[in-house]
This record gives structure tokens, C-alpha cells and sequence, in this order.
């Protein structure tokens, strides 16, 4: 029986002399605490409740209520939720709120309206405590949860994504890389789908927007800085005609195959050395290109004509990579420009002539002059003549 108080306190009072009024009295209290038994089942307020969510939504839907009638700060009170039916891919789960005893259902993975629009949960309630031998859980225990979901505009989704695709670089600008492939989730809205390009880095690509088809507006360059590990990447948006739009991404990735387009480089360009020199090993020259093999290295490398009735300097390669410049002689105090051609192993191969400025200084006590003023004094010198030339012949 439930009890407006579980705690009485009693007053006992006790006489001596049978009672008599000339006896001797004394009083007691007794305090009575009543421990409350789980008697009485928790019980649903309604049969059946309500909810409506959106689709690809989380979170609480509706608050389950029940009533118990014994103490609320115990175990026979406190109520336990369970789904026991409707439930098979684990969409929802209910929880107790400690405060109000209701019972809290969420969805904790997202519904699709296109799957299905409607789900029926049937909910069971039971105490933390079990009941009393004589007492059962009773149809009241169970209620039902109509839940509508509603349908929400998606954004378009790319299949596969990421897209992946290998060109070879330097194909003819308007060739075609892709065509995407991206469909609308919402299939009982038949909406139309329409793409444009996101991210595009070095402004290579356009999209048709209707059929999806990517196509090239400028030569592909894999040794391009927005190039990483031969992979450009660009990302692609698929819109659909729902009000709002919803939008879709797609990621597609160009592996860039090589082509021998670089001519490799000479470096140093520069070299200095002693007039009186005892080692006529000038400098070691060291070439590199930006293709990947086979198309760079082994490198050739050749003198260029040189001029004069005698060789002052010749070439030699070390390995495949660089090469040795040496001196037939000692030279005079100047300035030399020394052509260098370099060639790769490409197919066809691609030279690059660079002249490697070659500069013969006076070496006085560690001291190195380079100043070039033998070669200007020459340069003066013939200037001086021309015009003497000219003076001449004009009389």
C-alpha cells in the first residue's frame, strides 16, 4: 500500500500503580521507518507516442513518460528502457534521464527517407529493482513510437570518389581526362544534376556542365609546383535543382606520366684559375633535369667549335652526371667564354648549350686578381685600330 509518509514517529506512554492518578509516569518515542517494496510496475502514460525527424539527423526524437507509484528515490521507481521490436539496424537507442524518469529516444545513426519513411518501435519499461513474487509487468509496460521521417534535399554524390585517371603530360589542350559520374540520393525527386569545377590550382581543367565530361584548357606539366609525387589533384562540384540546391564534391587525382620536355641544366656557370696554374683541372661541371628517367640521365657533354688555330681547353666526363673541364695551357690574364652543350637520353634527346664563363686571374702570394682589365686593355686596343682603319681610308 503506498503511504503519504514513509518515516512515523509513535509517543509511548508508561504508568505505574496499575494507572492511578497518584502513580508515576514516563513517555517514550518510537520512530517507525517503512521500507518500501517494489509493488507497483511502471506504466507507460499513453500507448502509443509520436516523433517525426528529419532524415540524416542525430539526436533525441521524443520524450517517453510513465508513471510509478512507489518512492522515487529508489530502485522500485527508477525506470529502465529497452527497444524490443522495429529496431533491427540499430538506428535508435533510449536512455533514462535520471531527473524526470522519462525515457529519452534518439537516433544515433542518421534515417534515409528513401529507404523507408516510416518506423514502428516498440518500447518496454522495467525498474533497476525486480518486482515483488506477486507482482508482474502488465501491458501498460509497453507502448508503441510511430516515427515519421522527413524527406531532406542531398547533395549529388560522385562514384567512385576519389577518381583517379593517368595522362601523359603535355597532351593537346581540349583533350579529355574524365567523365564523372555522380548521382542524386533524393531518386524520388527526380532532379537534375549540374557540375562545375571547385578547386582547380594551375586553371587546367574546365567540365561540361551537363554531361559531366573534363576536359583540358592548358598543357598538363608534371614538373609544375601544383604537381605533388606526379599527382594533380582537383576537386569537382555536382549541384542538384532542389530548392535549396544541395551540393555534392568529387576529388579526382591525374597521375601525370613523364615526357622528356626539360632540357637539362649546366651548373656551375662560373669558373676561376690561376694564369701561372700548375693543375690545369679547371672546374667540375655537374648537369641535372627536372624529366624523370629515362629521359634525363645519362647526360652528354660536348665542347662547342672552338676558335683560334689551337685548342686551349677540352672536356671530360667523370660519370653520368658530370663532367671535367681541363686546360690544354696556361692562359693570359682575361675573360673566356667557353660553350658547353649538354644532352640528355631522352627520346628524342633535348640539348641545352651553356657557356661556363671562364675567368684566367693573377695569383700573387694567395691572392687572387681577377680584374679583366688585359682583356679590356685588348678590347681598347682593337677599337683604337678600327678607327684608325676608318681614318684612314675616308682620306
Amino acid at each position: 500500500q503506498t503511504m503519504e509518509s514513509p518515516k512515523y514517529e509513535l509517543v509511548i506512554e508508561a504508568k505505574d500503580m496499575g494507572g492511578m492518578d497518584v502513580g508515576l509516569t514516563g513517555t517514550a518515542t518510537a520512530t517507525i521507518l517503512i521500507v518500501d517494496k517494489n509493488d507497483h510496475a511502471p506504466e507507460f502514460t499513453k500507448k502509443e507516442f509520436q516523433a517525426t525527424v528529419k532524415e540524416g539527423v542525430t539526436g533525441v526524437i521524443v520524450n517517453l513518460t510513465v508513471g510509478d507509484r512507489d518512492d522515487p528515490t529508489t530502485g522500485a521507481w527508477r525506470a529502465v528502457y529497452s527497444i524490443i521490436n522495429g529496431n533491427p539496424g540499430q538506428s535508435f537507442e533510449i536512455h533514462t534521464n535520471p531527473q524526470t524518469n522519462e525515457g529519452m529516444l534518439s537516433v544515433v545513426k542518421p534515417l534515409d527517407y528513401e529507404i523507408s519513411a516510416f518506423h514502428t518501435l516498440l518500447i518496454k519499461v522495467e525498474n533497476e529493482e525486480p518486482l515483488i513474487p506477486d507482482i508482474a509487468y502488465g501491458p501498460s509496460s509497453t507502448a508503441t513510437v510511430q516515427i515519421t521521417v522527413e524527406d531532406v534535399n542531398e547533395g549529388p554524390v560522385f562514384h567512385p570518389n576519389p577518381m583517379t585517371v593517368t595522362k601523359q603530360e603535355n597532351i593537346p589542350i581540349g583533350s579529355v581526362v574524365l567523365t564523372v559520374n555522380a548521382t542524386d540520393p533524393d531518386t524520388l525527386q527526380h532532379q537534375t544534376i549540374r557540375y562545375s569545377v571547385y578547386k582547380d590550382p594551375a586553371g587546367w581543367l574546365e567540365i561540361n556542365p551537363t554531361n559531366g565530361t573534363i576536359g583540358t584548357t592548358a598543357v598538363l606539366d608534371r614538373e609544375s609546383p601544383f604537381v605533388q609525387n606526379n599527382v594533380y589533384t582537383a576537386l569537382f562540384l555536382a549541384i542538384d535543382s532542389g530548392n535549396p540546391p544541395a551540393t555534392g564534391t568529387g576529388t579526382l587525382h591525374i597521375t601525370l606520366e613523364d615526357v622528356n620536355d626539360n632540357v637539362p641544366s649546366l651548373y656551375p656557370t662560373l669558373a676561376k684559375v690561376c694564369d701561372d696554374a700548375k693543375d690545369l683541372k679547371v672546374v667540375v661541371l655537374g648537369a641535372s633535369d627536372k624529366d624523370l628517367h629515362p629521359n634525363t640521365d645519362p647526360f652528354k657533354f660536348e665542347l662547342s667549335k672552338q676558335s683560334g688555330p689551337e685548342k686551349l681547353w677540352k672536356i671530360n666526363k667523370l660519370n653520368n652526371t658530370h663532367a671535367q673541364v681541363i686546360l690544354l695551357q696556361n692562359l693570359k690574364k682575361a675573360n673566356y667564354n667557353i660553350p658547353i652543350s649538354v644532352t640528355d637520353s631522352g627520346k628524342p634527346p633535348l640539348t641545352n648549350t651553356t657557356e661556363l664563363r671562364l675567368q684566367v686571374c693573377t695569383c700573387k702570394k694567395s691572392k687572387m686578381d681577377c680584374s679583366a682589365t688585359d682583356a679590356l686593355h685588348i678590347s681598347l686596343t682593337l677599337i683604337l685600330l678600327s678607327l684608325l682603319s676608318l681614318f684612314c681610308k675616308s682620306f
